[in-house]
């Protein structure tokens, strides 16, 4: 399973992406922690067919690169005129 994790103000949220579970803590550690507990008890609790129906088979998490545009570029003006 994958666990993400991700700065939310004073905390952090984790996430399993593969049956979308969230959880949280004060730390990374933590979050990571309550992650594991919450995907724990949903396949304790779970029936098979829930399990079926959250269960992503393929999950890829990878770097993308992303053009921001520069507020000095004035990128809006560019935008419109084309």
């Amino acid at each position: 399973m994958t666990c993400v994790i991700e700065r939310d103000g004073d905390g952090y949220v984790s996430l399993c992406p593969e049956i979308d579970i969230a959880s949280q803590g004060l730390s990374i550690e933590d979050a990571r922690r309550n992650l594991i507990e919450a995907v724990e008890l949903f396949f304790e609790t779970a029936s098979p067919s829930e399990v079926r129906e959250r269960l992503h088979s393929e999950v890829y998490v990878t770097p993308i690169e992303v053009a921001r545009c520069n507020p000095a570029h004035n990128c809006r003006q560019k935008e419109e005129r084309k």
